[in-house]
Parts: structure tokens; sequence; C-alpha cells
């Protein structure tokens, strides 16, 4: 029984590592893609008020 307890003790640690590194990689590309799309739109406006620009003279 001792045994037992000991190897859910330590499955349980490891388990609570993984869930943590796997949130951990979420929060990242959740945030990645965050600033992709606006590096994206500014990049995009950016664009358009150049064209804009030598649109005019």
């Amino acid at each position: 029984m001792e045994n037992l307890i000991l190897f859910l003790n330590s499955f349980m640690s490891y388990f609570l590592l993984l869930i943590i590194m796997a949130a951990l990689m979420l929060a990242g590309c959740f945030i990645g893609i965050k600033w992709r799309k606006a590096k994206d739109s500014k990049a995009v406006a950016e664009g358009a008020s150049v064209q804009n620009e030598t649109a005019e003279s």
C-alpha cells in the first residue's frame, strides 16, 4: 500500500507539472497569434497610408 501511495504522489506531481507546462504553451500561442495579427493590421494600415500619399503626389 505504501508503494501505491508513493506512486500516486509521484504521478500527481508530474501530472501537475504537465498541466502547468501545457497552460504556459497555450498562453504563449495565444499571445503570439494576437501580436502577429496586430503587427499585420499595422502593416496593412501603413501600406494603405503610403499608397494614399503616392496617389496624391
